[in-house]
């Protein structure tokens, strides 16, 4: 894929693609690697053998924030425009029509914590550090931490981590809702990869179209999320999951239909 973010096939479950954050030795998220963090996603999207993706950044960190040192040279014009290519690369994450999983090890600060809010769940190291530090920079976050972290946490929580540009703990970052599962840091990528596992193994289709009905739901009123539901629903039984899915539980019970994604 790129130099700093690889695409590759979990070795043991091959379904589960992962994108690695490469570039040592903080992730530090410069435009290159955003540019390649889009290009991963629109390859992931796009690849049907793809079931559940799982987002990580090594053993050591996940990302340490955007890189300072690039924006500091920035004027009003060049952000401006770097800025949309950056939530442009995130928001292609947020996209990906299959369950996406962070791992998160070490920090994941500023633009690492915005790419985190990207994914559907976030497995934390038990040591894991997560913040929004924009504020001590005299700036504030500008690849969808105002926007994510509040549709995530609530406005008030949100707020704090925001104005405050305090670091939080994994405890305290599952307490509020900020992650969904602790683990001890040597465990992360596995239970990543096993969460996503669990998502593979469901109708694409299906899964599809429960997250797009849930994202767009959360973006409108409830009786347009409402119509968004039932058109997704009513489309779904033009598959051959829905078919194989019902004559399974008629004739063999739940939960032992084999999908095949069509």
């Amino acid at each position: 894929m790129g130099e700093l973010v690889r695409v590759t096939a979990d070795p043991d479950t091959p379904a589960v693609a992962v994108i690695r954050l490469d570039r040592p030795k903080m992730n530090a998220l410069d435009a290159r690697m955003q540019r390649e963090i889009g290009a991963a996603a629109e390859a992931v999207a796009a690849d049907d053998a793809v079931r559940a993706v799982v987002l990580y950044g090594g053993e050591r960190v996940f990302a340490a924030g955007a890189d300072v040192k690039e924006m500091a040279a920035m004027g009003y014009a060049e952000m401006a425009a770097h800025s949309r290519t950056l939530q442009e690369s995130f928001t292609a994450v947020a996209r990906i029509p299959k369950p996406v999983v962070a791992a998160v090890t070490g920090y994941a600060l500023g633009g690492g914590l915005e790419l985190a809010l990207c994914a559907d769940f976030r497995v934390a190291a038990d040591d894991a550090r997560l913040g929004q530090p924009e504020i001590l920079l005299g700036v504030i976050p500008g690849a969808g931490g105002t926007q994510r972290l509040p549709r995530l946490v609530g406005p008030a929580r949100a707020k704090d981590l925001i104005f405050t540009g305090r670091h939080v703990g994994a405890e305290e970052a599952l307490a509020i809702g900020l992650v969904d599962s602790v683990v001890p840091a040597g465990e992360v990528y596995a239970a990543a990869v096993a969460m996503a596992a669990r998502y593979a193994e469901g109708p694409a289709l299906a899964l599809r179209a429960a997250k797009q009905a849930v994202d767009s739901g959360l973006e409108t009123d409830l009786a347009t999320g409402l119509e968004i539901e039932r058109l997704h629903f009513a489309s779904l039984f033009a598959t051959e999951d829905q078919k194989e899915g019902m004559r399974s539980f008629a004739e063999e019970g739940p939960g032992k239909a084999r999908f095949t994604g069509r």
